[in-house]
């Protein structure tokens, strides 16, 4: 049996991810071992490490490496912190594989762990694009370069890891993971998750998840500050979630905290992904920058105001609306989306460009399937 090492440190990884855990521990040839990072260790961010065990996942090891700095000094030390904390757990735990996703530094520690240590890594969605989160965008290609096996979600994803010259065998096209979430999580009913967090469905619910830019702090009141004054209207029933732990993420909690005694607003630290997707589904509209706006939203036809660049250069499905950080603009951006009846017809009928049916499955079967030797970690160039 296969032991394969799974290393995620963000709610937004560990949505994705989900149903790819649950079809590892369904796999008869595969052996999950669940290493658990960053912001789901911290009290601060609502220790979702709780959510993993609850869904039924024995974590393996923790590893934690969040400081309590705002700074990109604080991730290049977290990087630092990482690759020694996941050394030592994948010394001790000596999996097969290491499987990682996305292009935040708990990934990227793992992969440089994994490489050092010889065991081959494989990883999700690369070859993505996304120009505006510079620093994300350097992290995901540097994690393809570190890793042994490519698992993409789409076509021109794959086109993208093959022109940084990867062998072609390597490369997977299997899909996006969060589609098979959608399909196999039963959601809560909508008057319950409604009920759960006391929104009243005859207003419009405006869903607001907003993310710093790695490299530019300076702005990041600003920014929050447009957004949050754009939905402030009693009229609107709204649900704010914290941000990932970047820089600056928590100067815009700050500015986030000075909403919360609005009886209309309601501010989460975490939700789980069963509950946030669920969300997703009841929502009128959605506000800010996250990837679940661009990966998730289309599945359930809700409208998605873009704010800013942090998504620029991705595949977008007609459900998008892009603007920048106007409190003017995202306010003509959500009456749009409200209420423009051509628009809602677009959106209605617009296709997820992600989605493909059974990505879960496919991945196990090249974790399942692929020849641990020695042509797997000695990776060549193709050019």
């Amino acid at each position: 049996m296969r032991k394969i090492a799974v290393v995620t440190g963000s709610r937004a990884e560990y949505g994705i991810l989900l149903p790819v855990l649950r079809a590892i521990e369904k796999s008869p040839r595969l052996e999950l071992q669940l290493i658990v990072s960053g912001m789901y260790l911290s009290h601060e961010f609502g220790y979702a490490v709780k959510e993993i065990i609850k869904d039924g996942f024995r974590v393996a090891a923790k590893v934690d490496t969040l400081l309590s700095d705002d700074t990109g000094g604080r991730m290049a030390k977290s990087i630092g912190i990482g690759i020694l904390g996941i050394t030592q757990v994948l010394e001790g735990l000596k999996p097969d594989i290491v499987l990682v996703l996305g292009d935040r530094e708990e990934p990227l520690a793992a992969a440089i762990s994994g490489l050092c240590l010889g065991i081959p890594v494989a990883h999700i969605v690369g070859g993505e694009i996304a120009t505006g989160a510079h620093i994300d965008e350097a992290i995901r290609h540097s994690i393809t370069k570190f890793s042994h096996l490519h698992l993409v979600i789409s076509k021109k994803n794959k086109e993208r890891v093959l022109k940084l010259g990867e062998e072609s065998w390597r490369v997977h096209l299997v899909g996006s993971p969060v589609i098979d979430s959608l399909g196999s999580l039963k959601l809560i009913p909508s008057f319950k998750i409604a009920k759960k967090l006391r929104l009243d469905l005859s207003k419009p619910v405006i869903l607001v998840v907003l993310h710093p830019l790695s490299l530019k702090q300076e702005d990041y009141a600003r920014q929050i500050k447009e957004v949050m004054e754009a939905v402030n209207n009693p009229n609107y029933r709204v649900v704010v979630i914290y941000p990932n732990a970047d820089a600056a993420g928590r100067k815009m909690i700050e500015v986030i905290k000075q909403y919360e005694k609005l009886p209309f607003i309601r501010i989460l630290k975490n939700l789980s992904p069963k509950e946030y997707l669920s969300l997703m589904k009841i929502a009128s509209v959605m506000v800010g920058n996250s990837s679940s706006g661009i990966l998730e939203a289309p599945s359930f036809h809700l409208p998605v105001i873009n704010v800013g660049i942090r998504q620029k250069g991705r595949e977008k499905a007609k459900n998008i609306i892009d603007t920048g950080y106007s409190r003017k603009k995202i306010k003509k951006a959500i009456e749009i989306a409200l209420y423009d009846k051509a628009f809602k017809k677009i959106v209605k009928k617009c296709k997820n460009p992600y989605a493909k049916k059974g990505t879960s499955r496919k991945i196990t079967q090249v974790l399942e399937r692929i020849p641990l030797n020695e042509r797997l970690l000695h990776k060549k160039i193709t050019y």
